[in-house]
């Protein structure tokens, strides 16, 4: 995976953070932007109640029923952008597709890849409660997974180490200073 710049002063970045339920998304993301003082969302968030139901009740969603959450989610990155905010958002992202709605400016967003292993991260679905994506469904993620590739803007960090060390290991990555980036909040 390639194609991530240096975070650049003067110009926005939103990170999105990808990969399949269960990987890490929600905590990393909120801890990353506690960090840098980052505004974040949670992109489960921005869900029709009808995916919701859907999943919840043990279906995999459709690229037709994505489509109206990917449009959300890229509005939010958009909104940050016109803004000249820096954000961070939750989102699968599963398909190189859905990537492409969610970039559709071609710049100022990069993707941190969470990767892990089937059973790891069916582990801590296991341990998951009060969340509408029921363990069921982590094979037809794994399924619809196209891991990022070398001409996007995607980074891939492994999931093994605790979040912390994830945030730590994603603020070095990209070159980022928490200390400057919250004065510039």
């Amino acid at each position: 995976m390639g194609n991530v710049a240096s975070p650049d002063a003067k110009r926005p970045l939103v990170l999105v953070l990808m990969g399949v339920s269960g990987s890490g998304k929600s905590t990393v993301g909120a801890l990353l932007a506690g960090k840098l003082g980052w505004d974040f969302e949670e992109g489960d968030s921005l869900h029709p109640q009808a995916n919701i139901d859907k999943m919840a009740a043990g279906h995999p969603l459709t690229d037709e029923d994505r489509a109206p959450w990917l449009r959300s989610v890229a509005d939010w990155i958009d909104e940050r952008l016109d803004a000249g905010q820096n954000g961070i958002i939750t989102s699968s992202a599963l398909k190189r597709a859905y990537r492409d709605v969610l970039n559709r400016r071609g710049e100022g967003v990069a993707f941190v890849y969470l990767a892990g292993d089937r059973d790891t991260i069916a582990k801590r679905l296991a341990l998951r409660h009060e969340h509408f994506m029921p363990p069921a469904l982590l094979d037809s993620q794994f399924g619809t997974l196209e891991e990022p590739t070398v001409d996007e803007p995607a980074t891939r960090v492994n999931i093994g180490p605790s979040p912390s060390v994830l945030v730590n290991k994603i603020v070095e990555k990209f070159g980022l200073d928490a200390s400057a980036e919250r004065s510039r909040s």
